[in-house]
């Protein structure tokens, strides 16, 4: 027999917990069905543990540089990575027992640890318990993809999930893939002292951003001592004494690389496959994502699937702005969707990037004039008193509007400073309304109304 509930949620990522706790609010009988961890990615293997990892990173590195700003430190500085790893661990399992103990406190909500899959377009089933519900919600978010690589399966390899278990320094990280997990996890352990190698197939890293950004990314970690292998391609791995040997290829040229451990970052797989959303009637996209409108809605009515499942967003903020919108229609009677939704994102290297709207690449296909702005770090006095002049800023506008289009801003606190420009876009704002602004000295932000001073035609 079916245990009835008014809503049924799979999955506890960024999207479901919320949700879960809103609809109880309003008296809805929910489920709440997650077989590993609340949280999902960003606390437990995502943006908590590796932000908190960049911070011992810092650390290290700050201590390292002392005597660039006159501090002596005796002795050489040492990592002790069972330390790093327990304050890693501390800080996740804070934010895991918040979430539990808040959600444990709504007396219509029943959390249910288990694997759920459709039985029906209005039916769960977790561990023999079957639940109906007239709305279900999918939250199950994405893991690492690993890749068919001839004798993979035969060496300990790492991905964004397993290496939080590490606690241990490698003496050299070879890491395939230059997007932004791999990146981060390149600058941390090569600041921790480890040797780090990334190897990867395009031309440059981050290739999702413009050129200079990815120049400037580059320089970023080379100065940390990470090495890269670009336009080359991982043929097959092996055991090697105590380490692993991968098989390489560039330029039809062949060689091969050793390393103690192998991080694989070569990008996201959505978790789709338990669900036998066949049986619910639905269908994944070739990538193998669930199709939704911009309502967040599944082509079968009364299910909705948010977060990294439905291939609209892969972040944190994406997922928890989809949990908002849902609930605000549902029970707010709102009419917001995901249609016009600026794309907002960090990538967390020290110093971060912070990226909004469109690339200078994408403003080429714009079909209308565009300015823009660029600034190196270098002119910008409170990078100058940090010592960390590094990066660049760079901001794009439609030349009639004089609306901003999009921004990137790679140096310190760039992950901050450009949000002051999306809220220029978020309320359709013109440019100029922040030249006539008077900002605080020093500061990164300051420097905005002088970048927008200086725009100039795009080529």
């Amino acid at each position: 027999m079916s245990e009835t509930f008014d809503a049924i949620i799979i999955g506890a990522g960024q999207s479901g917990p919320f949700l879960a706790a809103r609809l109880a609010e309003a008296n809805w009988k929910t489920a709440l069905i997650e077989r590993e961890h609340l949280g999902g990615t960003c606390v437990n293997d995502g943006c908590t543990p590796t932000k908190t990892l960049v911070a011992s990173a810092r650390a290290a590195w700050a201590a390292r540089h002392a005597a660039d700003f006159g501090v002596a430190i005796a002795g050489p500085v040492t990592v002790d990575m069972l330390a790093v790893k327990a304050r890693k661990d501390k800080v996740v399992g804070a934010s895991v027992k918040s979430l539990t103990d808040w959600l444990g406190g709504f007396k219509t909500l029943e959390v249910i640890r288990g694997s759920g899959s459709f039985v029906s377009p209005t039916e769960v089933c977790v561990d023999g318990r079957v639940l109906t519900a007239p709305k279900i919600f999918i939250n199950t978010g994405a893991r690492a993809s690993v890749p068919d690589w001839p004798g993979l399966a035969r060496v300990p390899y790492l991905t964004n999930t397993t290496i939080m278990d590490l606690d241990v320094l490698p003496a050299h990280l070879v890491i395939a893939g230059a997007s932004y997990i791999g990146l981060e996890f390149a600058q941390i352990y090569a600041r921790f002292g480890a040797k780090v190698t990334v190897i990867e197939r395009g031309a440059r890293p981050a290739s999702r951003e413009d050129e200079d950004i990815s120049t400037s990314i580059r320089q970023i970690l080379e100065a940390d001592g990470v090495s890269f292998l670009f336009n080359t391609n991982i043929e097959a791995v092996a055991p090697a004494g105590n380490g692993i040997l991968l098989s390489l290829e560039s330029g039809g040229r062949r060689s091969s690389i050793e390393g103690s451990h192998l991080l694989i970052a070569l990008g996201r797989t959505p978790n789709s496959g338990d669900l036998d959303l066949a049986a619910a009637g639905l269908k994944l996209d070739k990538r193998g994502y669930i199709p939704v409108d911009d309502h967040l809605r599944t082509a079968v009515s009364g299910i909705w699937a948010m977060g990294d499942i439905n291939g609209r967003g892969a972040f944190t903020h994406t997922s928890y702005n989809e949990f908002e919108i849902v609930a605000d229609n549902l029970l707010d009677k709102g009419k917001r969707s995901i249609a016009g939704r600026v794309p907002v994102y960090g990538l967390f290297i020290d110093p971060p990037l912070g990226r909004i709207g469109i690339t200078e690449a994408q403003a080429r296909d714009y079909g209308r004039p565009v300015l823009m702005g660029t600034m190196p770090m270098t002119r910008v006095s409170r990078a100058k008193e940090r010592g960390e002049t590094q990066g660049l800023m760079k901001v794009l506008v439609d030349a009639s509007s004089k609306r901003i289009l999009g921004a990137a801003i790679l140096g310190i606190g760039g992950d901050e400073v450009v949000q002051s420009l999306l809220q220029l876009m978020a309320g359709d704002l013109p440019y100029t309304s922040m030249q006539q602004t008077m900002h605080i000295h020093p500061t990164v932000t300051e420097l905005l109304p002088t970048l927008l001073a200086d725009l100039k035609p795009l080529d």
